[in-house]
């Protein structure tokens, strides 16, 4: 736990080493890890939200591409969800079956019928249902065409605008003196929509 906590305060910091150490293969590293945190249910933990800025800061100090960067984690951010709809819609139905009742599975499906198109987009800037959202969208059998279509405007909105961002405000003087504040923020504000709407259902 605490080296995930660690992970994510001080992306700036372990990123600076992973690009003094490995030079251009640090782009596979970042797709990978992208790729991991949207695709595979087991991973939400990795640091999503804050790499993609982080990672547009050093770009915006030449450490990294800006275009290239873009480009590659936006491909990992929709490679991934399609990779978690995939496992969700092969083999989700019969892990969940076991734990699961049969209407409760019903009632998801009929639930990313509706309202699966927005939920795709907009679960893209809330860590954890980020990853969970296209696995539970394959369980529920959303339509293949629908969901890959909304995974890549998602994709790219999410993938570009933290990277984006993390370029236009890196060479800010107060970025660079407060990363890890900024980070904390990042992450502060992609989790309260969670929480609000989990206080709602409990009142």
């Amino acid at each position: 736990m605490n080296t995930i906590i660690s992970l994510l305060l001080h992306t700036d910091q372990y990123l600076g080493t992973l690009i003094q150490s490995y030079g251009i293969f640090v782009y596979i590293i970042l797709f990978l890890i992208i790729f991991a945190e949207t695709g595979l249910v087991v991973t939400p933990f990795l640091p999503g939200d804050s790499l993609l800025f982080i990672a547009g800061t050093f770009a915006a100090v030449g450490s990294l591409n800006i275009y290239a960067l873009a480009i590659l984690l936006c491909a990992a951010a929709i490679l991934g969800n399609t990779t978690n709809y995939w496992i969700g819609r092969t083999i989700g139905e019969k892990v969940f079956s076991k734990f699961i009742k049969k209407e409760h599975l019903e009632k998801t499906k009929l639930f990313y019928e509706k309202h699966g198109k927005k939920t795709i987009i907009i679960s893209r800037f809330m860590p954890i249902v980020r990853t969970l959202a296209p696995f539970v969208a394959g369980v529920g059998k959303m339509n293949h065409s629908t969901f890959s279509a909304y995974n890549i405007i998602g994709g790219i909105l999410w993938g570009a605008s933290f990277t984006f961002a993390g370029y236009f405000f890196g060479n800010f003087q107060f970025v660079k003196n407060n990363l890890t504040l900024i980070v904390i923020i990042i992450v502060l504000l992609s989790i309260t929509p969670g929480i609000i709407a989990s206080l709602k259902r409990k009142s």
